[in-house]
């Protein structure tokens, strides 16, 4: 174990992989929680549908509906955009290249393509300025 290895969490918890920004975090980790996330807005989804009148049309349906139909989808939309994000961000680290990258998914079009490239890239071998390895970050020295 090196002196940056004792200075970093190479066991990080549940707590840090879906809120913190801070590290990197390899491919499978990452893939397993986008699902988790698609997942949970998919049942949204179906439950906004499930709520709503069998004769409203689709071109009636907009974002007002969605939000109004729930006063917890707002909160829960804002949660999840959050754990994407930061999930982004500590993969973007992972790669080598800035979090900031990661702004690029609140770009309509561009950000599914961000997504599915930044899950299909390489970690970084070695330690890099984020981390020891994936999965992992360096803890501030105090």
């Amino acid at each position: 174990m090196s002196s940056n290895d004792s200075q970093a969490n190479v066991t990080p918890g549940l707590g840090w992989l879906l809120a913190s920004p801070i590290g990197r975090v390899g491919r499978e980790p990452y893939w397993l929680v986008l699902f988790l996330v698609w997942i949970v807005i998919g049942i949204a989804i179906n439950i906004w549908f499930g709520s709503m009148d069998s004769d409203v049309a689709i071109d009636d349906l907009n974002l007002q509906g969605f939000v109004e139909s729930n006063p917890l989808f707002p909160i829960l939309f804002f949660v999840l955009q959050w754990v994407e994000l930061a999930l982004v961000i500590k993969r973007c680290q992972d790669i080598g290249i800035s979090g900031f990258t990661a702004l690029l998914i609140f770009i309509p079009g561009i950000n599914i393509i961000v997504v599915f490239v930044l899950g299909f890239m390489p970690s970084e071998q070695g330690p890099n300025r984020f981390g020891p390895f994936p999965n992992s970050y360096y803890r501030r020295k105090t």
